[in-house]
């Protein structure tokens, strides 16, 4: 089973994810969503967001912008990391990514 992260803000993709309100998290197996979860972001801390999703169970994040240091991170606890997410609706990044149409664009954080 993996577990698939989607920082949101406003109801859609947070541009930045380390600056999400909130996590929705699939439970996915063979391309079904089994369960979705939403938790609170902790409070903003560079290297805390990997670390606490890792806690988690999360095996796959999918965001907007990110910052090299932060793709190391999360490489580092072995999480999977897909950039350049367009600003849309959870359900509809989910849906698109299982399916395989989720069209991912330039990561354009540079810090």
């Amino acid at each position: 089973m993996r577990k698939i992260a989607i920082p949101v803000s406003k109801s859609s993709l947070s541009p930045h994810f380390g600056h999400c309100e909130i996590f929705y998290m699939y439970e996915v197996e063979n391309n079904k969503i089994l369960n979705e979860i939403f938790l609170s972001s902790p409070p903003h801390e560079p290297g805390l967001f990997p670390k606490w999703l890792r806690e988690n169970g999360v095996t796959d994040i999918i965001a907007g912008g990110m910052g090299h240091r932060a793709i190391n991170l999360f490489h580092h606890y072995n999480i999977n990391v897909f950039v350049g997410a367009p600003q849309k609706e959870p359900g509809e990044i989910i849906r698109e990514f299982l399916e395989g149409t989720l069209k991912l664009t330039k990561n354009y954080c540079d810090h």
